[in-house]
């Protein structure tokens, strides 16, 4: 099994390890330090021995920081943590502080007097980070100091760096070869005047290389830092070992990690990095060696997430092989659930069971949020054996998931009901649906951005007076990360959609201490057919990519029209099309009663 469930961390270790970083700043002469949950590629997931926010706090959240000061530690959290943070940390000790509702920079001024210093590692933030803190803090007269990291000077059993080894991405899955990618690139890059471009971020770099690996749980990625010239030759920095069972390329060269400082100093200039995604001593390394930098997104960032006609077509298999195995746990869920005793651990296991029948599961793509009851209201909810809940008759259960397959990455979220459902459960999972559909069915003009589509999804929620506090929809890679950027469905998203794009459509509604509902599946974006009289403009709309049934019990359908209906019917027809082939006999009647129109 891919999943463990052991608990990671605990509150009750959080005080003596905060006390030790305390007694390591006042040494230092600062009057605080930042713990950010980053590592050195500024990714959203980290190796073990990066997990430095986890091991000093107990939060355990893919998103958040810690600032440390001398009499307060707080704990930035976004809202899908707001209820997990309380469960996970020393209350006594660390204060939740609403994020991004409050900024750093304003309770740093708030809790410091002036003159104060603050601490940070400039490995584990961007220099846009950094200059809008420095930019903030001014007039506080806070200063910001980059320094050795404090947690590592302080945590006696802290995991090596990860040295799994690189494997070569077929060429046919990915419908371009590596040369072809760093040709493009390289093309972009002498357009620009630039000599090169410093990529940090590991899915760009296994892109661009078509390579895959496994340093991250979940992640198929290599760790490692690449400089790009604009001649298309690549200069790599990891562990060398890793790469044995490559063959040579004449354009590659490896490096070992500590030679990455001393090759960024002999660059000339003008070299691209990306101030959103490069650690702030990238730059730190290049002005003291008087290279100019110039400021550029990431050129690897956009196409990769512009899929070619091969990882779509690809990523729509493994979509089908999936959908399969879901409605397989589908199909035991229903006819085991009703015994009673079937606890969240049972289900997640069983899921990632049947997914691994199918032969070719190289991995879960993320841990399975699995939560009945209450525990479905934690957004971002990780079961544990300590808090291993028993499924109950009138709960809904939430279970969030999604596999690693060498030709596509799936994510897929259903709500369930255990027994009768009530009519409030009801109601709500109906809102939830129809802001679904609402995204699902869209049709829009080529420019138009994740946060236009954002309201879709949330208009039936908000003439009920109600809300979800996380997007609508991120981004999703081709055997890469489940969340990938820069494509989302979201407030804060100000990118144009492109045809090719995958996103999640994952509306919700959580009710703290009662329930959860989530209902998701992957979308890509396309040319959209036109209409009979034609349309003014060019216009996009979706493919749906996630084939599972939503559960009829949980519908009001009184209250959706005709046309949501009529999409959920047309939805479920074809999922019963496409998934009847790949199921045994009694999952296939199973199919069809869960498919049947409304």
């Amino acid at each position: 099994m891919f999943q463990t469930y052991s608990a990671t961390s605990s509150p009750d270790q959080g005080p003596p390890r905060l006390a030790s970083l305390r007694a390591a700043l006042a040494r230092s002469g600062l009057s605080g330090f930042l713990v950010p949950r980053a590592d050195v590629h500024q990714g959203e997931y980290v190796a073990p021995r990066d997990e430095r926010l986890a091991w000093l706090t107990g939060f355990t959240g893919s998103a958040g920081f810690c600032a440390v000061l001398p009499k307060v530690a707080g704990v930035f959290i976004d809202g899908r943590y707001r209820v997990q943070v309380k469960a996970q940390v020393a209350l006594d000790q660390f204060t939740p502080v609403p994020w991004p509702e409050t900024k750093l920079e304003d309770w740093l001024a708030e809790q410091m007097p002036p003159g104060g210093v603050v601490g940070f590692d400039p490995w584990l933030h961007t220099s846009q980070e950094v200059d809008r803190l420095e930019t903030a803090l001014t007039p506080a007269q806070i200063t910001l100091r980059p320094v050795a990291n404090q947690i590592d000077a302080i945590w006696p059993e802290q995991p090596d760096r990860p040295d799994a080894p690189a494997m070569t991405y077929p060429a046919k899955l990915a419908g371009m070869t590596s040369g072809q990618k760093r040709a493009d690139i390289a093309q972009a890059l002498a357009k620009a005047g630039h000599t090169a471009a410093v990529l940090t971020l590991p899915d760009s770099i296994c892109w661009l290389l078509n390579i895959r690996g496994s340093d991250l749980p979940h992640l198929p990625v290599v760790q490692t830092f690449a400089i790009l010239d604009r001649e298309g030759h690549v200069t790599l920095f990891s562990d060398p070992a890793k790469f044995d069972g490559l063959g040579p390329d004449p354009d590659i060269t490896l490096k070992p990690w500590d030679d990455f400082e001393t090759v960024l100093a002999g660059l000339s200039g003008p070299v691209r990095v990306d101030p959103a995604t490069a650690p702030h001593k990238v730059r730190m390394v290049l002005d003291a060696a008087g290279i100019e930098v110039a400021p550029g997104e990431d050129p690897c960032i956009l196409p990769k997430a512009c899929k070619t006609p091969a990882e779509i077509a690809a990523t729509t298999t493994a979509h089908i092989r999936d959908g399969a195995a879901f409605a397989r746990f589908l199909h035991w869920f229903d006819e085991t659930a009703p015994k009673g005793g079937l606890t969240e651990i049972d289900c997640a296991r069983a899921l990632e069971g049947f997914r691994a029948e199918t032969g070719v599961l190289r991995d879960i793509s993320f841990d399975t949020i699995a939560g009945a009851g209450a525990n479905g209201a934690i957004v971002h909810y990780r079961v544990t054996e300590q808090t291993n809940a028993t499924l109950t008759p009138g709960q809904l259960f939430l279970i969030d998931s999604g596999a690693q397959y060498e030709d596509g990455t799936t994510d897929i979220t259903r709500t369930l009901p255990v027994g009768e459902p009530g009519d409030e459960e009801k109601t709500a999972f109906t809102q939830v649906l129809r802001g679904m559909i609402a995204v699902s069915r869209a049709r829009f003009p080529k420019g138009i951005a994740g946060r236009d589509l954002d309201s879709l999804a949330r208009a039936p929620l908000w003439s009920a007076g109600r809300d979800f506090d996380h997007g609508t929809g991120h981004g999703v890679g081709v055997y890469l990360s489940v969340h990938e950027g820069p494509q989302r469905i979201s407030r804060a998203s100000t990118l144009p959609l492109r045809p090719g794009m995958i996103l999640s459509n994952e509306p919700g509604y959580y009710r703290e201490g009662a329930f959860g509902i989530r209902i998701e599946n992957l979308l890509v974006v396309t040319e959209a057919p036109s209409l009979p009289g034609g349309d003014d403009r060019d216009m996009l709309s979706f493919d749906t990519l996630t084939w599972a049934p939503v559960d009829r019990r949980l519908i009001d359908a009184e209250a959706m029209n005709r046309d949501e209906i009529g999409w959920l019917n047309d939805y479920h027809a074809t999922i019963a099309d496409k998934l009847r082939p790949h199921l045994p006999p009694d999952t296939a009647e199973w199919l069809a009663r869960a498919t049947a129109p409304l």
